[in-house]
């Protein structure tokens, strides 16, 4: 069973460019070679945009082999399949890496545990409800990465399509 999923880089400095593509080539046993643009909202940096196929847990080895570069922002996307329920990393420098798993239409699917856990620490005054459900659902790295999604003038558009 197989999986389709996307890479975006956000923002990379030029010099780390070819380590994400050997991070990537590595996790995929493949050459890659990303088409990398310059990043408007990062002057001197670059992003990417790839799609890949692979077994279910691809995109968590992705994420892994990408996170802790400290000035790379990305993104790792794996649609659902009949093995495995999608998934989305998201990694700023300033925040981490975020994980949450998605539904066939791209929800997240908060599992009731987390929930119960954010409930509990509102309901003993250590946070905010609205904070922690924030966190859960992956707001403050959609915050962040929200000015880098948008490559602006010149960036390749790709359609993407799930027969459902």
């Amino acid at each position: 069973m197989t999986t389709r999923g996307v890479l975006y880089v956000h923002s990379a400095p030029r010099a780390l460019c070819p380590h994400v593509e050997w991070a990537v080539a590595g996790v995929l046993g493949t050459r890659v070679n990303l088409d990398w643009i310059r990043q408007p909202a990062a002057p001197g940096t670059w992003r990417s945009e790839f799609s890949w196929q692979g077994q279910p847990g691809t995109a968590s080895k992705l994420a892994s082999a990408l996170r802790g570069w400290h000035l790379l922002r990305f993104e790792v996307t794996a649609e659902p399949c009949a093995t495995a329920e999608g998934e989305r990393y998201s990694c700023t420098p300033e925040l981490g890496i975020f994980h949450a798993v998605t539904g066939i239409h791209g929800d997240i699917l908060i599992p009731e545990d987390r929930l119960r856990a954010a409930l509990i620490r509102s309901q003993q005054g250590e946070t905010d409800l609205e904070a922690e459900i924030a966190k859960l659902l992956g707001k403050p790295w959609d915050d962040e990465l929200e000015p880098f999604r948008y490559a602006g003038e010149g960036a390749p558009v790709r359609w993407l399509h799930q027969v459902v």
